[in-house]
């Protein structure tokens, strides 16, 4: 009896050991698919970060086309070399200081205070860091428009140094640092309305104001003399581009491979074509000419306008606030023009004016929390703040580079153009026989 006890007992045991043992297996397998597929998303999401920074850096060429396209052809090489050297400064100081203001332990609510010069991270922070070095770059890269034609060249690098390093990353960790104190209160700028492009505009204008208009912009009495770019074509192709490098820079912004892509980019397009059509209306309404400058400009604003709330709005909505910043380029170029500023690409008034804009319609236009009077509020204090901010420091730190090295060019070198004066050479020699344009009178030129 009792051996027949132990035989069940062991029969038992080792039915369940065989059962157990398989279970075991499978929740090994279980476990190791659930991780491969934890990773397979992260690379996937990584993948598209990239691609999706690799995007905003075809902006800068956009930048360069636009800006060098609006300007006189005797500043072509200045204007390409401040596009390509402002994100080449930009790069270095975001990652050594930018970064770590940003996006570092934030426990003041103000700014970050680890990962400067970040060289030890998992891979998903270093693809962070790329994906925001070109967002950096884009911030610096807006006040070279604005201030062409008598910038001196160092100068303008180290007001790009100031921006990267200081002004935009203090600005970011107020946003989009999880424990800034703008994010804490629930500010909405998804993908960079204020934070990016707002700033620009108000470091331009703190720039501008300090550089005074260029030669022969306005009279004496205050009537408005246009100086019109040398390249039409130029500027129409980096308005094209600059188009498709903002599909990156807004559904990029969502850091991972989502579904919601397609809405953010549906709103994108839709807002850039509203701005466009915008500011066309206004142009015919105000018996103006229909220029392709002030037609690429309301794209452009009504791409800067939809930044903030690309993700948070409804379609129909996101056309509207298109429409709306393409009025606000045409109208606030204008208005800089009555009180003479002279912003030689309309940098302000695009990406200054039409980003407050579109910060604003990002509470005011929140999906399925439409006109609540709260979000707006809040949209209004960042605003305010962001302004506060970036122009006080901007307007520092360009008067602090007056003072010392010097903001603007001398007259001669304005009136030489400075291409030669700044960099010894021309964008185009086979059109210059002026023996002063030569190479080899740079030294005499230098020295007037």
């Amino acid at each position: 009896m009792q051996r027949n006890t132990c035989l069940t007992i062991l029969t038992i045991l080792g039915l369940s050991l065989g059962l157990l043992i398989p279970s075991a297996s499978l929740a090994g397998a279980v476990s190791s698919q659930v991780s491969n597929e934890t990773v397979s998303i992260l690379a996937i999401n990584s993948v598209w970060v990239v691609l999706a920074g690799a995007l905003v850096f075809l902006m800068q060429a956009g930048f360069a086309m636009l800006e060098t396209g609006m300007s006189r052809s005797k500043n072509a090489v200045n204007i390409m070399m401040k596009n390509y050297m402002d994100l080449c400064v930009g790069t270095v100081l975001f990652w050594l200081v930018g970064y770590g203001l940003m996006f570092g332990t934030n426990v003041t609510g103000w700014i970050g205070t680890d990962h400067f010069a970040l060289g030890d991270g998992d891979d998903w922070e270093f693809t962070l860091l790329f994906f925001h070095i070109m967002f950096a770059s884009t911030a610096a890269t807006i006040v070279s428009g604005a201030m062409a034609e008598r910038t001196n060249y160092l100068s303008y690098l180290f007001g790009a140094i100031g921006i990267t390093a200081v002004i935009y990353p203090v600005l970011g960790s107020w946003i989009w640092n999880d424990h800034g104190w703008l994010k804490q209160m629930g500010f909405i700028d998804f993908a960079g309305s204020t934070v990016v492009h707002s700033l620009g505009g108000w470091c331009a204008l703190a720039g501008v104001i300090l550089l005074g208009p260029r030669l022969g912009r306005f009279s004496e009495s205050g009537k408005v003399h246009s100086i019109p770019g040398h390249n039409i074509g130029m500027l129409g192709l980096g308005g094209f581009i600059l188009w498709f490098g903002w599909f990156g820079f807004n559904a990029g912004s969502t850091l991972e491979a989502s579904t919601n892509i397609g809405l953010i980019v549906l709103n994108t397009q839709l807002s850039g074509a509203a701005g466009a059509i915008g500011a066309v209306l206004i142009s015919v309404i105000m018996r103006k000419p229909i220029l392709i400058s002030n037609t690429v400009n309301g794209s452009i604003a009504g791409l800067v306008a939809i930044t903030a709330g690309c993700a948070t709005m409804d379609v129909p909505y996101a056309a509207l606030t298109g429409f709306i910043g393409g009025i606000i380029s045409v109208l606030g170029v204008l208005l800089l023009e009555k009180v003479r500023i002279d912003d030689v690409v309309g940098a302000i008034s695009v990406h200054g004016f039409a980003g407050v804009w579109g910060t604003l319609a990002a509470g005011i236009f929140l999906k399925g929390n439409l006109f609540n009077s709260d979000q707006i509020v809040v949209q209004l204090i960042g605003i305010s703040a962001t302004f506060i901010w970036v122009f006080f420091a901007a307007l520092i730190m360009y008067g602090l580079i007056k003072v010392t090295v010097g903001l603007r060019v001398s007259t001669m070198h304005e009136q030489r153009g400075l291409d030669i004066t700044e960099h010894g050479e021309i964008a185009y020699p086979e059109f210059s026989q002026n023996v002063a344009y030569r190479a080899e009178n740079l030294e005499q030129l230098q020295k007037i």
